[in-house]
């Protein structure tokens, strides 16, 4: 795998680990604040922090410039997580066009607070076949980089992320995100690798290999830079017969995947992605455990 050569553009030397919004532990501890998040994670020795704002950006003006300048005070990466009711392949052209209109609010927040990336849910394809499900996805993102264009140049800046996702019936597998990101160059692929085991039904991302060939798939038909700085999604996920069905925390021992394979795929190629840890409530508790596990294989 050829993504160990030196990048002239390289922004890091080594993974990221995060949050998922705030964890459990944030709470008990008497935090209700998400602007103290960016010290607490500090402390907490981790690097990232993606925004949740699934359920709706609740972003004012005030708090946008206050989690902005937290996050450059304690060195934390950000990234938002756009609307869950997004769906760039509703066969209902109104919702198509609000989705559109979410993911620029989503992007100018972004823009707003220093964030780099917005993660964004394609959607789904259950209602008709999978193909017109792709091509209305498809010409939805292409209307979306039209108007991340007519923002302006500040906003390009920031990168439009599409997932790979858990259910055989969502648009999302590996190979549609990628293709979806060679519309404009202000998409890029968002990993969840635990949809993608989910999807598989736990018969993938069981080995090294598993996780190498993701990496290596993105870095043929994108590039390397897309595959050395992939931002990704990490939890355990229970799942059915239909795929995802929830997440998981690291304890549970009946699902995966596990992430020491990962780690040592990260180490071994010097890889350098953003992890954002999406466990049930304990994602600091596992986001620590993956940067500890990551770094041990520098030492062996």
């Amino acid at each position: 795998m050829e993504l160990i050569q030196k990048d002239k553009n390289k922004h890091r030397e080594h993974a990221l680990f995060g949050t998922g919004g705030n964890p459990k532990s944030f709470h008990d501890e008497g935090y209700e604040k998400t602007t103290d998040m960016m010290k607490w994670l500090f402390e907490k020795n981790l690097d990232s922090y993606e925004y949740q704002g699934g359920r709706g950006l609740k972003l004012g003006k005030t708090m946008i410039k206050d989690i902005g300048d937290r996050a450059k005070e304690y060195n934390i990466t950000l990234s938002i997580h756009a609307p869950y009711y997004i769906s760039l392949s509703s066969t209902d052209e109104k919702i198509r066009k609000d989705s559109v209109r979410h993911i620029i609010q989503s992007v100018e927040a972004a823009e707003g607070i220093g964030a780099y990336l917005v993660a964004v849910h394609p959607g789904g394809a259950a209602q008709f076949s999978r193909d017109d499900a792709f091509k209305l996805a498809y010409d939805t993102l292409s209307k979306v980089a039209e108007e991340v264009y007519k923002l302006g140049s500040r906003y390009t800046t920031v990168k439009i992320g599409l997932e790979t996702m858990g259910k055989e019936n969502q648009l999302g597998t590996l190979d549609e995100i990628i293709e979806f990101c060679k519309i404009d160059k202000l998409f890029c692929p968002v990993v969840d690798f635990g949809h993608l085991y989910a999807r598989s039904l736990g018969e993938r991302f069981l080995t090294c290999d598993d996780y190498k060939q993701v990496f290596e798939t993105i870095g043929e038909k994108l590039s390397d830079y897309h595959a050395k700085y992939l931002h990704c999604h990490f939890s355990k996920i229970e799942y059915t017969q239909k795929g995802e069905k929830k997440h998981l925390r690291f304890e549970n021992k009946d699902f995966g995947p596990e992430f020491e394979p990962l780690g040592k795929i990260l180490a071994e190629y010097k890889l350098c992605p953003n992890i954002i840890c999406e466990s049930n409530d304990t994602m600091d508790i596992d986001a620590l455990f993956m940067k500890k596990t990551y770094f041990s294989f520098f030492e062996k």
